[in-house]
């Protein structure tokens, strides 16, 4: 497996799974917000297919959380509450930090390099005033997680990252990312490079939790 970032997505080799990335990279992108009803006609045609694998691929977004099928109402984006946003980054900080104790042992000079040229992409991304930002920053985390080796918790640390994503692209597109986001990945490396597993777990605990107050205050309805 490629350690350059989170497999969120395949090629497709069904019609079904066609529609699936495609809708799915749609709402990580914030194309399709909260609360949007999605039309299977419409999206059908979008793709060139039939209705029927964009409603199966429906089915497989629900099931992930990204979206809603209700009776009369068809198939809603689903919209996270400020507690299922704290939820999310508690369960991220949670499972990144177990993912960056069982990469400890690859750790060397080669993927601190790595780390730290994903690093520069990623800052080069914010002061060119991008949302391209949180793509860069999710290869970086990306790239930790692929050196634990453990493809089921890759897989549900991707998903916690597809459920977050459309809010950190519209919280991006409003604010000015995290003045201590250079800092905290820094220090991330740094924890890395000393080759202890426990600190270096405890500062992405850190870090992750860190994040999720400052998203929170954004999402909140007084802020809009």
């Amino acid at each position: 497996m490629s350690h350059s970032a989170i497999p969120y997505a395949q090629t497709p080799a069904t019609a079904e799974q066609e529609a699936f990335l495609h809708l799915q990279s749609a709402i990580r992108l914030g194309r399709y917000r909260a609360g949007d009803r999605l039309i299977p006609e419409e999206i059908a045609a979008e793709i060139g297919m039939s209705r029927m694998p964009v409603r199966e691929a429906f089915q497989r977004l629900a099931v992930d959380g990204l979206v809603v099928i209700r009776p009369n109402r068809g198939c809603i984006v689903a919209g996270l509450t400020l507690n299922e946003i704290y939820e999310t980054f508690e369960i991220r900080s949670v499972l990144e930090g177990l993912a960056v104790r069982l990469a400890m042992p690859r750790m060397n000079a080669e993927t601190i390099a790595e780390l730290e040229r994903l690093l520069a992409r990623m800052e080069r991304s914010g002061a060119a005033g991008g949302a391209d930002w949180v793509t860069r920053h999710q290869e970086f985390h990306g790239y930790i997680c692929n050196l634990s080796g453990r493809p089921k918790l890759i897989r549900q640390i991707a998903s916690l990252h597809v459920t977050i994503e459309p809010y950190l692209r519209i919280w991006f597109d409003y604010v000015e990312k995290p003045l201590s986001a250079a800092e905290e990945h820094l220090a991330v490396i740094d924890s890395l490079r000393g080759g202890d597993a426990g600190a270096a777990e405890a500062v992405m605990r850190s870090h992750i939790l860190d994040t999720a107050p400052l998203l929170a205050e954004f999402a909140s309805p007084s802020r809009r």
